[in-house]
């Protein structure tokens, strides 16, 4: 997951990359509002942690920018102020989510993932990966415009592996995305259903697109193998 975190308070930002990145998160910072709306204009990202007290333009004035410009980025407001006028106003310029300060790392990292999760739900795409296609909206797999039938957690696993076509993601990220309680599931469970995926949609053609990325996780060929 990829997060911009826009925070003027710069210890505070950067102790907050440095966990995030432990997580497995790629983390950039912005101190200002002005650059983090640059950045968050010129790059792609999956949530923004928006703090509100901004010099230059503030979190309020970041966010309402970024939806006038059509964007549907993950936005979750980061504030010292605490009150419901402040998480309403939060909402009404377009937040998905609303974290006072002080706060727990645990939570933020839980909400972050949470909030990509359903950012990524809502946005049905069609994923063409050579003559592999994968569409959300339809919940539908074909490849060499053969029909493949798959289970919920197969093509779940599939367009989520589909949306990172060409990067590496890691089991414990497919947990998060797919199963509804991560922290229940085994891993190793992860691994059963790739290979029944495999088996599905790669043998029978003589493709390769699923890999193995030993000690980091699983790849999904762009050019669907």
């Amino acid at each position: 997951m990829r997060v911009l975190v826009v925070e003027d308070e710069r210890r505070l930002a950067l102790a907050v990359q440095l966990g995030l990145a432990a997580e497995g998160f790629t983390v950039d910072l912005a101190h200002d509002g002005l650059t983090g709306l640059a950045r968050a204009m010129d790059h792609s990202y999956d949530v923004i942690v928006l703090d509100i007290m901004l010099p230059g333009l503030n979190g309020y004035r970041v966010c309402s920018r970024l939806r006038a410009a059509g964007s549907d980025v993950g936005i979750l407001m980061l504030t010292a102020k605490d009150g419901e006028w402040d998480e309403a106003e939060a909402l009404d310029t377009g937040a998905d989510d609303y974290l006072s300060k002080p706060f727990s790392f645990v939570v933020l990292v839980a909400r972050l993932k949470a909030l990509a999760r359903r950012i990524g739900s809502r946005a049905p795409r069609r994923t063409v990966l050579g003559d592999l296609v994968v569409d959300s909206a339809a919940r539908t797999c074909t490849r060499a415009s053969v029909a493949v039938p798959l289970t919920p957690r197969e093509f779940a696993i599939l367009d989520h592996l589909a949306r990172r076509a060409g990067e590496v993601v890691s089991k414990r990220e497919i947990l998060d995305a797919v199963w509804d309680s991560a922290l229940d599931s085994d891993p190793n469970t992860v691994e059963v259903h790739v290979s029944a995926l495999r088996r599905k949609i790669d043998s029978p053609f003589g493709r390769a697109a699923v890999q193995t990325v030993r000690g980091a996780g699983y790849r999904l060929a762009a050019d669907g193998g």
